[in-house]
């Protein structure tokens, strides 16, 4: 099973179990038709990790594409699913955006602060990622990317001025259980369920989450005065 909100890892390197990633994988295939592709991992180095691409300063350690031409890996079987990650058990599991699904990324406090809301409005939630560089994904339908700076704008924002970012095609998204190096595990804030296979339409979710990074963005300039 994934990884949850409040779970915590007592060990001083958590392993990054080879089952849990190829499982994962092959579940994301079978029961959501997402397509996956194994990217870089963590490798234990002197009481450390370190990001199997080499780079000791890489950004996302052990959660990025593993070769420049990442989308030849990418695939919706799940046989070949099993196979890649047999190969590498270690690989960090990442989704494709613009395929299935497109992903709304924003700061952490605004997605908790929009999600409560979504909630109360009773809006339908697609599945929804928190990220331990402190970043909640929301899952939209493709097609998000290209719309959302338009309803931002409209909405009297610009997503770079509330740190709202949208990922679509030619992009992709860590998924749990994979691990960043020294920050900890990807989870779901919303797992993927049977109830919300069907994602929302960006029209749907861009206000309350426009709404929560303006507020959190205008709270942060306050705060730096």
């Amino acid at each position: 099973m994934e990884e949850t909100i409040g779970v915590t890892e007592s060990a001083r390197i958590p392993k990054q179990r080879g089952d849990q990633l190829l499982d994962s994988a092959v579940r994301y295939v079978e029961e959501r038709h997402w397509d996956v592709f194994p990217g870089t991992w963590l490798e234990p180095e002197n009481g450390t990790e370190r990001c199997s691409c080499g780079d000791t300063g890489c950004p996302v350690p052990g959660a990025h594409p593993a070769r420049p031409d990442w989308a030849t890996q990418v695939t919706g079987s799940a046989v070949v699913a099993r196979r890649l990650w047999s190969r590498q058990p270690r690989a960090s599991v990442l989704l494709p955006a613009g395929r299935t699904f497109d992903a709304v990324d924003v700061p952490e406090a605004a997605g908790f602060l929009a999600l409560a809301r979504m909630e109360r409005m009773d809006l339908t939630l697609g599945p929804v990622i928190c990220a331990p560089d402190r970043r909640m994904l929301f899952f939209v339908l493709p097609g998000t990317a290209a719309k959302a700076p338009e309803l931002v704008r409209k909405l009297g924002w610009t997503v770079s001025a509330i740190d709202l970012m949208a990922r679509g095609e030619g992009d992709y998204v860590a998924a749990p259980p994979t691990r960043i190096g020294g920050r900890g595990a990807v989870q779901w804030a919303r797992r993927p369920t049977p109830a919300n296979r069907w994602l929302p339409d960006a029209e749907e979710l861009i206000s309350p989450l426009a709404y929560a990074c303006g507020r959190e963005a205008a709270a942060a300039k306050s705060r730096r005065k």
